[in-house]
């Protein structure tokens, strides 16, 4: 490790192994500074527009896991919140948590009498739940945590780990992602929105919220009973039809980006259960992207040159999208693209390796120093996240051929749109007019 690091340090290997190298010190050095690194290394790794392919690809390996705060703190913030004693709000409240994470702890209860949650059926009384409660002190130890970050950061530029982010808006936008996380409030919000979007999904299922139980520092949700996808064995998958669920979730994932123009950007093994009933349930809407209906086909359209392995359409729709490349780069751009197409998508007898495609693609932007726009970079990298959760469902999937006829339809859908097909009819006609009198 130190010999890479001196040959990353000092320029002595290649650009790609050198990113690599400074990548995984990354990491050690988040895992070693704490929870509050931790939490930043995983708002980078979501950012694929500031970082690299390898600093994004390593840092999604960070857990937010940390030592329990005692019961009594949990219990103390709860009365603080409703006035009153667990035991008044819940039945059977456990006082030792089933998840603790920087931010927050989860606790489990029973409810005391039936609720009628905004989506979905009627909450029998004494259905499970799972209370999370902010931990206490959590609002003070952010600004120590934002103020420690900002000193450790601005050393980093000098080591060339930094050198296209601007460290204060990062920071920023590090601060805001925290201080929403510990209004649980917004994860209630955007939960129930999500679970609005699949609400007709027989496949897909949200926790229900309840909202009576709900304030800004405990969150009530439904618990959910099945396997974490970093859970699930061969027996499990026996016992669900896991290659159509995986192929289901990955046209979820489509539906999302393509139709509804949101989707969970924060999807990994960690935020996503198989239940036993074969369904996918989602958690954790801390991280969520957006796309505008303009946007939208030409998204299809890169999704459609990855899975085809087209790089002249993949270049010219990725400019659609904002990535800026100069006219003298075009074909080395261009033939960089469809060689790493050659390498990781189009490979007879094998699977296609959209994660390797999308490190090539990301890292292939750096070398030519092309900006990689907010919402494409977050794009790129959930559907490499899709490609992972599908796998970690039913191991033989290949994603590219399960998105393939999603795209396929919608552009076709978006051709022969009569608005479109009225304002290409002068084109049209002229180009008949030219082969008929030639």
């Amino acid at each position: 490790m130190v010999l890479g690091l001196v040959h990353a340090r000092f320029g002595l290997s290649a650009p790609a192994r050198r990113r690599s190298a400074m990548a995984r010190q990354a990491r050690i050095a988040c895992e070693e500074l704490g929870p509050a690194f931790i939490k930043l290394g995983q708002l980078a790794s979501v950012r694929p527009d500031l970082f690299s392919a390898e600093v994004v690809f390593e840092l999604e390996k960070l857990q937010d896991s940390i030592p329990p705060v005692g019961a009594e703190h949990i219990r103390t913030c709860i009365r603080s919140e409703f006035g009153r004693d667990p035991e008044d709000l819940f039945d059977a409240f456990e006082d030792v948590p089933v998840a603790s994470a920087s931010i927050a702890q989860v606790h489990r209860a029973r409810l005391k009498a039936e609720y009628r949650p905004v989506l979905g059926d009627t909450l029998a009384a004494g259905t499970l739940l799972a209370i999370k409660v902010v931990r206490p002190g959590v609002r003070a130890s952010i600004d120590a945590d934002v103020e420690l970050a900002r000193v450790w950061l601005r050393r980093m530029p000098r080591m060339g780990i930094l050198a296209r982010v601007d460290l204060e808006a990062f920071l920023g936008e590090f601060e805001a992602t925290l201080r929403s996380e510990t209004d649980l409030r917004n994860e209630a919000r955007v939960a129930e929105r999500f679970a609005f979007d699949v609400r007709d999904d027989e496949l897909v299922m949200v926790p229900r919220v309840v909202w009576a139980r709900t304030t800004r520092r405990v969150l009530t949700m439904e618990f959910v009973e099945g396997w974490r996808l970093t859970e699930l064995t061969d027996a499990e998958r026996d016992g669900v039809d896991a290659r159509a669920l995986a192929v289901h979730g990955a046209d979820v994932f489509m539906r999302q980006v393509l139709v509804l123009g949101r989707y969970h950007a924060d999807l990994h093994p960690a935020n996503l259960f198989v239940t036993p009933d074969s369904r996918i349930c989602y958690l954790d809407f801390g991280i969520v992207g957006t796309t505008l209906p303009a946007q939208r086909i030409a998204i299809a359209q890169v999704l459609a040159a990855t899975v085809y392995g087209d790089a002249d359409r993949a270049v010219k729709y990725s400019r659609e999208l904002g990535l800026v490349i100069a006219h003298e780069q075009e074909a080395a751009v261009r033939d960089r693209v469809a060689t790493l197409m050659k390498r990781t998508l189009r490979r007879p007898g094998q699977r296609a390796d959209v994660r390797g495609f999308a490190i090539g693609f990301l890292s292939m932007l750096a070398d030519f120093k092309i900006a990689v726009p907010v919402g494409y970079g977050l794009l790129i990298k959930a559907l490499v996240t899709v490609e992972g959760v599908a796998q970690a469902i039913y191991p033989g999937i290949d994603i590219t051929q399960t998105v393939r006829p999603f795209a396929t339809r919608l552009i076709a859908q978006e051709m022969l749109r009569p608005a479109r097909l009225y304002a290409k009819a002068p084109e049209m006609l002229r180009a008949a007019m030219r082969v008929l009198s030639e």
